[in-house]
């Protein structure tokens, strides 16, 4: 069964299907540096996938670059990456891209939701029109262009709660309409992540439309189980580093892989570990994370941003968002949203370690999206990846959950 992907990303929602057993088309997406992860990651499959993936552990280790990676992947696979904006004007010219590279071989489900921040409640409360005149808002459309043209069995369509209640809900009833116009039944669930093995607590509403003639039972396979892991399990195997430490390429794990790691299938055979990089932070921001850090182990408590000593206070803002600064706790069973703020700082993502002092690397926020660690975040330069690759990672969605959707899909399209 093959699949395009829209509003790719980094490719969280293809990496799930490609582990059903689902086949890419396409991926369409506006960001290049996004592109270029979409491109690294087809090319270790063909390199897993043909026996060849020493090549990949190559790059991985830094000793061929990513040019020299792409030279050793056919030309029509790293064709499959789309670098377009969806719209009216580029259409045409993505259809004409996709039909040659799918040739004669049907569309069975399009996978992809458009960027949500005109929806997000946040995006709202920060924008003084509420996002109203985002031309996020009308992205839907674009999507249902592809749907008229290629009919899919099966669309998934992934964005954040807020979509329901935009405009008091107009939105939404508009996206019911237009896609019923064009033949689908249209089934919206609330998920969280962390019902699907993802330690983190991220609720985001799936919407499942199917043609008429396909009965999938929605509710029955959106809802997972939560494990049992804590948050905890992430950080075990990871060497420390203090702020602006860390490397690229490549660092070793200090301990054997865990029962999560294994179940998640973050660790899985590959013994090098790239991205745990953490960002350098200013003698401030560290004064404040220890604050931040011993607050929670003392007593389970969450900074208020008020409560700091009036010399650490330089934000104007006393009034929301008094949670800025805010712990992963490893005690806890799943941690605070990732979102693509993370690219802008650390704040909301302290490393609960205070002896290391700092926030998430790229590589432990990529494994609370329940990232692989073999899976790499590039940069539109080569080596210059660091705010990028957050930012990828907190507008992804989580590899484990849509692995999870994607073998229900596949259940009801047999």
């Amino acid at each position: 069964m093959r699949y395009i992907d829209l509003f790719a990303g980094a490719g969280g929602f293809s990496e799930g299907f490609k582990r059903a057993g689902f086949e890419p088309i396409a991926h369409v997406e506006v960001d290049l540096a996004a592109c270029f992860t979409l491109k690294t990651r087809l090319a270790y499959y063909y390199l897993m996938e043909n026996e060849k993936i020493d090549i990949y552990l190559q790059y991985l280790r830094g000793t061929v670059n990513r040019k020299q990676l792409y030279s050793h992947i056919p030309f029509h696979i790293l064709q499959q990456v789309i670098n377009l904006p969806i719209s009216d004007k580029n259409n045409p010219k993505i259809f004409q891209l996709i039909d040659k590279l799918k040739g004669s071989n049907k569309v069975d489900i399009i996978v992809g939701g458009p960027p949500c921040q005109a929806y997000s409640l946040v995006g709202r409360a920060r924008d003084k029109n509420g996002m109203k005149d985002d031309h996020r808002n009308y992205l839907y459309i674009q999507y249902g262009r592809f749907l008229k043209k290629y009919s899919p069995k099966v669309f998934v369509f992934e964005n954040v709660i807020g979509l329901l209640s935009a405009q008091e809900g107009k939105y939404f009833r508009n996206i019911q309409r237009y896609f019923r116009r064009l033949g689908y039944i249209v089934k919206p669930v609330i998920v969280n992540a962390n019902e699907f093995g993802v330690l983190q607590n991220r609720r985001r509403v799936i919407i499942i439309g199917y043609q008429k003639d396909i009965h999938v039972p929605v509710n029955e396979f959106v809802h997972g189980s939560s494990c049992n892991y804590t948050v905890k399990s992430i950080f075990q195997d990871l060497p420390a580093i203090t702020a602006g430490g860390g490397k690229d390429k490549f660092l070793n794990y200090t301990t054997d892989i865990n029962n999560y790691l294994r179940s998640a299938k973050i660790r899985n055979g590959i013994g090098i570990l790239t991205q745990h990089v953490a960002r350098p932070h200013t003698e401030q921001d560290k004064e404040i994370y220890k604050i931040t850090i011993n607050k929670w182990e003392r007593y389970q408590e969450r900074l208020d941003y008020n409560h700091l000593p009036e010399r650490l206070q330089s934000h104007r803002n006393k009034k929301s968002f008094l949670d800025r600064f805010k712990v992963v706790a490893d005690d806890l069973r799943w941690s605070q949203t990732v979102v693509a703020h993370i690219a802008k700082d650390g704040h909301y993502y302290i490393h609960p370690d205070i002896k290391q002092n700092r926030s998430l690397s790229i590589r432990e926020a990529a494994r609370l999206q329940s990232f692989p660690d073999d899976f790499y975040f590039e940069g539109v330069q080569e080596d210059h990846n660091r705010t990028s690759a957050f930012r990828q990672i907190g507008n992804a969605v989580p590899p484990l959950m849509a692995e999870k959707i994607a073998n229900k899909v596949a259940e009801y399209l047999k």
